[in-house]
């Protein structure tokens, strides 16, 4: 795969872990059989919060000249600017942190949540990789009351500075040719997993991959063939992982279940786990 780790330590920027958070992956139990990675835009959540957060705005309407400035693969300091740009048009922490909360489930997916919270303790290590941004995650994870399930989050940093501007950073560097300048989730996948094995002294029994877009698809190909991904049905990772199974048979080598409710995947888990 053309994707290439991070430098070490760069997986984890400052911020990344909100407080209590090291404390409790000290406490993962070092046991769990399964692993879980899930995206959040429009795989958690059905909308994309980058999107969502435009409701803030004069009009809930961004001006022609600043989305002018959006270039392909730079999303992250695109929306830099539209953050600058909202606090300087008055919009508050409490105004964005509303918008976040009021973002609906994708079909079944608290179903599913509820359902991994619910498994033995020693089942599963549930951990949440986005290009979105820590803010827009935490707000609508703590609300829905799910934030406890999660063992890590890896997304965007970003924090509220003096003046009441969200202040978004990208997460590392990479050298994929494949991801976004600011994301390379296979990047993360591989560090995360070598990490924790070293630090469990055993492999997990199964990785699962719950996502639903293009940059989804970059670390679903380093999955293995005992390894699951859920891709959303007839989004871009779901045509991604077909048009490479049509066009190189045997590169994609995870078991793939399309998801249209997150139920299919609560179905598909509880037969697994059952094993």
């Amino acid at each position: 795969a053309s994707c290439f780790w991070p430098p070490h330590g760069e997986e984890e920027p400052p911020g990344s872990r909100t407080r209590g958070e090291s404390r409790m992956a000290s406490r993962i139990s070092p046991d769990k059989r399964f692993l879980i990675f899930f995206d959040f835009d429009e795989t958690i959540v059905d909308e994309t919060s980058d999107d969502m957060v435009v409701q803030t705005a004069p009009n809930q309407h961004l001006p022609a000249w600043l989305k002018d400035t959006y270039q392909p693969g730079h999303y992250n300091e695109y929306m830099q600017r539209v953050l600058a740009y909202l606090a300087e048009q008055g919009v508050t922490e409490s105004d964005i942190r509303t918008v976040m909360e009021k973002l609906p489930a994708t079909p079944g997916m608290l179903a599913l949540l509820q359902f991994l919270r619910n498994r033995p303790p020693h089942d599963f290590e549930v951990v949440l990789l986005s290009d979105a941004n820590t803010f827009f995650i935490e707000s609508w994870l703590r609300r829905a009351g799910t934030r406890s399930l999660f063992h890590r989050i890896f997304s965007n940093p970003a924090t509220f500075n003096r003046e009441g501007r969200l202040v978004l950073k990208p997460f590392h560097s990479h050298e994929c040719p494949r991801c976004p300048a600011n994301m390379c989730k296979q990047a993360v996948v591989r560090e995360y997993i070598t990490r924790r094995i070293q630090e469990r002294g055993r492999p997990y029994q199964r990785v699962f991959y719950v996502g639903d877009g293009a940059n989804d698809f970059c670390p679903a190909l380093a999955m293995g063939p005992r390894d699951m991904v859920f891709p959303r049905r007839d989004f871009p990772m779901h045509r991604l992982i077909t048009e490479t199974h049509e066009a190189t048979p045997g590169e994609f080598k995870a078991v793939t279940v399309p998801w249209s409710s997150a139920e299919e995947v609560v179905q598909r888990l509880r037969k697994l786990v059952a094993e």
